[in-house]
């Protein structure tokens, strides 16, 4: 959680973060401290996977997209890169959605076992995909 708390004071609406792990990796943890770093409460953050999207009131509007039970054309047909223009979008599986910004924070999380997680942030271009 100190991770998402730490880069959310660097964040502006109209950013978006790209969340890549294996399940259980924390990714949600991550959004969590996302949340908190942005005045929302963590404790409603929950892993948005059978609602899709879920919003958290803060300093601004923090949307967390779960595309893991979703197929590409699912994904596209949502309307992500219209979702968060006023707020920031933390997507989780964006490995799903094509049509991700090519200014997308990419946020990659390795499970090191117990507690311990390696955590890369990077912006990166997307737009090769």
């Amino acid at each position: 959680m100190e991770a998402g708390r730490a880069l959310a004071a660097e964040l502006h609406a109209g950013d978006v973060l790209l969340i890549e792990g294996p399940l259980g990796a924390g990714k949600t943890a991550f959004v969590r401290g996302l949340a908190e770093g942005l005045g929302a409460d963590p404790g409603d953050v929950s892993s948005p996977t059978f609602t899709i999207l879920q919003q958290y009131a803060g300093s601004v509007t923090l949307y967390h997209a779960d595309l893991y039970r979703l197929t590409a054309a699912d994904a596209a047909d949502l309307g992500l890169e219209e979702t968060g223009l006023d707020g920031i979008l933390a997507v989780e599986w964006p490995d799903r959605w094509s049509a991700a910004p090519a200014t997308a924070i990419r946020i990659l999380i390795d499970d090191k076992g117990g507690n311990d997680r390696d955590i890369r942030i990077t912006r990166q271009d997307y737009s090769t995909r």
